[in-house]
């Protein structure tokens, strides 16, 4: 069963998606999603924050996939896989509201019901190095 959080973070996902391919405005996108999503009010909340995040620190989590992730150009990941990345490298990295293993149990999940065949692994790779990072 998914729970309201996982609903909230792949309504993240799709936004960041959205944007990323279409450069679609994100104010725009994020008020759609979320008038389809039903989500409760706190999820909802969970989502903008989640979003602003990786938009306010774009560069540095695109440097850090291009740190862990050096055979891959940022453009040549597939976008879903390189948007879940963001979303997983902004919870660890910048929210400490959640613990390191639960943002990366999320994106590998992620990874699993929207990514490639591979994603799943690549993520939790990529992930997996960051995490060390994380806890320095």
């Amino acid at each position: 069963m998914t729970g309201p959080r996982r609903k909230a973070r792949a309504i993240a996902l799709q936004a960041m998606y959205e944007i990323d391919t279409t450069r679609h405005d994100a104010e725009e996108v994020l008020s759609r999603l979320l008038a389809e999503g039903s989500l409760s009010e706190d999820n909802s909340a969970f989502v903008r924050q989640l979003i602003r995040q990786v938009v306010q620190h774009s560069e540095e989590i695109d440097h850090n996939i291009q740190r862990f992730a050096p055979a891959w150009p940022i453009d040549q990941i597939l976008a879903i896989d390189r948007n879940i990345l963001r979303l997983a490298i902004s919870e660890i990295l910048f929210d400490n509201r959640v613990p390191v293993k639960v943002a990366i149990n999320e994106a590998v999940e992620l990874a699993k019901k929207f990514g490639g065949e591979s994603s799943s692994r690549f993520v939790n790779g990529v992930l997996g190095s960051i995490s060390a990072l994380a806890k320095r």
